[in-house]
Order: structure tokens, then sequence, then C-alpha cells
């Protein structure tokens, strides 16, 4: 056009000259036009075309990723996520906050979406995460992130944590997770301040997690009928009690039998503290505990906390002359050792021992499957090894053992 002017020569078509890259357009799953440039040289021609033909291939099968999308930074794809994410648990949303806030975030928050790759998150989960129940918790959550990153647009085009190794919980000596026998549990009520005894009474005769015996309110109970409904339970947050609407699964919502023992505990605590007969709602703040409607309470008619409980439970022990410092081989942490959640255990081998179903110590005891009754609090080794003594015994009758003889 310089050459040849318009004004002297007359008007021409432009000519396109093979000068710069070539260029690779194609269009999004959205009908927007992308681009990609390739250089003239190197066979940057053919480059060009199976990029075209790859991208045309994902567009039309819906695996398309645009990677502008994944340029976005792990914490600016946090805000998006967190933002959807649905209503939860008080316990649950702190936990998830606190390991965004504490583990994912001052190592990745500044990353990329689409720089992530497996190896170096592998890499970090398995030597900078200490514990197993914490890398197991910081893994779920990164991952739901990243699954959501694939879902939304495709900002990544895969998971890069989705097969991620955690590794194994530690194992624990099975003296470490045997609870007391029932003889010992009788021992240590003897030993405690007689305030106390109904509800460690209670705790081992009904197998109810802490939280579900402390947040019993007295029109739950049932005395003429020797039974009990799991409605709501006490939980803490960061030092704080809250009510929770629902046991910790749906099949915590149940009916629990009361031997006369349970109920006689019942008793002495109703005719202390005479709870209302009445079950104010949850409402908008779930640290109203309204602790004039609780079966169980502290000695000054507050609510009962697992950290004041301890007082009274660890010198109990001791000086029933039980108590034994465990450490936790994750956390490096000393624990006592038995703890109140052992009674749980405790009312779990009993029901074992006087032959209950599975399936009816499932229901009872508010558990999903059956078989984790078994595997989680019926631990007898010891019964284990008498059992095999036992039948090998008769065929050890008259068989003549070895001895020792100087050569």
């Amino acid at each position: 056009m310089e050459k040849y002017p318009p004004e002297q020569y007359g008007e021409r078509n432009r000519r396109r000259d093979c000068t710069g890259s070539w260029q690779a357009r194609y269009r999004d799953p959205a009908g927007n036009q992308k681009q990609k440039s390739f250089p003239i040289s190197e066979g940057g021609k053919k480059k060009a075309e199976a990029f075209l033909d790859e991208i045309r291939t994902k567009v039309r099968k819906r695996t398309y990723a645009d990677p502008k999308r994944g340029e976005i930074t792990m914490s600016q794809w946090w805000d998006l996520w967190w933002a959807a994410q649905p209503e939860r648990a008080v316990t649950t949303v702190n936990r998830k906050l606190s390991n965004w806030n504490a583990h994912v975030k001052p190592k990745w928050g500044e990353w990329r979406l689409c720089d992530l790759e497996y190896i170096e998150l592998q890499a970090w989960i398995t030597k900078e995460v200490k514990g197993y129940h914490t890398r197991k918790k910081v893994h779920e959550l990164l991952n739901s992130m990243l699954r959501a990153a694939v879902k939304d647009g495709r900002r990544i085009p895969f998971n890069p944590a989705q097969d991620l190794d955690i590794g194994e919980a530690p194992a624990k000596h099975p003296d470490d997770v045997r609870p007391p026998t029932r003889e010992q549990v009788a021992l240590i009520i003897e030993h405690l301040p007689t305030y106390y005894r109904p509800l460690v009474t209670f705790l081992e005769h009904t197998g109810m997690r802490w939280g579900e015996a402390t947040g019993l309110r007295w029109e739950n109970v049932d005395l003429e009928a020797n039974h009990l409904k799991v409605k709501e339970v006490l939980s803490e947050d960061d030092g704080k009690l809250f009510r929770k609407p629902a046991p910790k699964s749906v099949a915590g919502f149940r009916t629990v039998p009361l031997t006369p023992q349970a109920a006689d505990a019942v008793r002495t605590m109703v005719e202390r503290w005479r709870p209302s007969a009445t079950v104010t709602p949850i409402g908008e703040d779930p640290y109203v505990l309204v602790p004039e409607e609780l079966v169980f309470r502290g000695p000054q008619g507050g609510v009962l906390s697992r950290h004041n409980f301890r007082r009274v439970w660890v010198p109990a022990i001791q000086q029933a002359g039980l108590a034994r410092i465990v450490k936790n081989r994750e956390t490096g942490r000393d624990e006592w050792w038995p703890r109140v959640h052992d009674l749980r255990h405790v009312f779990a081998t009993w029901l074992k021992d006087l032959g209950i179903d599975e399936k009816d110590t499932q229901t009872v005891m508010g558990h999903e499957r059956g078989s984790k009754v078994t595997w989680i609090y019926q631990h007898s080794p010891e019964d284990v090894a008498a059992k095999v003594r036992a039948r090998m015994a008769p065929e050890a009758e008259g068989v003549r053992t070895l001895r020792a003889v100087a050569g």
C-alpha cells in the first residue's frame, strides 16, 4: 500500500503476507472466539493444526477448560468456593476455616489453580502436614475445593489432589484402647465425689455419648416406659458449648432403654434440680443452652462441660489405682487412661457378653453400621487368648514334651 498508494493507483484488496506467526482460532463452548499463536518456523503450522484438532475435540466432548479461568489464585478461588458452600454445623465450619488458614492458605494461597501439580501436593501433605487425622481433614478440604474447580466450567482439566496418599493411622496397642471392666468402673465410682456418681452410672448403663447425656432434657425421658429419646446434643467449639439440633448421625436419633440403675440416676438428678418439662427450640443463637431443662448439670446448676468434669475424673482414676499415661503417637501428647468415653465401650462390651444381637446393639448405640460396634468397641484380647488356649489344651494331652539335655 505504501509502494502503490490508492490515491495514485486506485483502490484494491489488501493482501495478507505470511510474515507473522500462525494463529489458531476457535470458539469455546460459550461461542466466544479464542486464539493461540504459534511461530512461523519449526513446524508452527502443523502445531497450530494439531492444537485446533485437540481443542475442537474437547469442545465437542465438553471437556474443554479455559486456561484463563484457571489462572486465578487459590485464595481467590477460596472466596468464590466458600461463599457457595451450604450451611454446616458450627464445628464443621470452624474446622474447615482452621484447616484453610493454618495449612492450605500459607502454602498454596498465592498459587494459581492451573499451576498445582500432584507431586508437589503429595510432598507437602506428607512432609509438612503433621498427624494422620489432620492430613485427612486437610486433604478433604483441598480435594473438595479442586473438585469444584473442575466442575465450575472446568477451570482446571483434572483434580491433582484426588489421589493424594495421606498414609495410615498410627496403630495402638490393645492395652491402650481396651476399656476398663465393669468392676473397675465400680471402683472409679467409689472414688468420685457423691454428686457425680449418678452421671457416671448413667453413662455406663446407657452407652450414650458425653454430649448426648449432658444435653438430655427432662421432656425426652419416660421413666414409666423405662426409656429415653436422643433428639439433640451439646457440643463444644473453641471452648464454647452450644446446642446441636441433631446427634452425630441420622442413626443417633434413637430410643435408649433404661436399666434400673440408669433410671435411679435420672431420678436422683431430677429430685435435685426439678428440671422443667419443656424443650426450648434452638433459635438463631445455639449458645443459649437453657440449663433449667437439663437432667444432668454441674454442682452449681449450670451446664456440665468436659473440662470441669475432668477435674474430678482424673483424681478418681488415680485414687482407684487404674490411671496410667498413654502417649498419643499422632499428637505426641500424654493422655490419661481410662477416658470418660471408655464408658461407652464398657456398655458395648457388656451387650456383647449378654448375647445381644449386633444389629440391636448398633441401634441402641446409634451407629450407622453394625460392624463398627465389633471392631471399635468390643476389645477382649485376653478372652481370645483364653479361647484359643482352651481349644488347644485337649490336643496337647498325652503329648510328650521336649526337654533340653547336655550334649
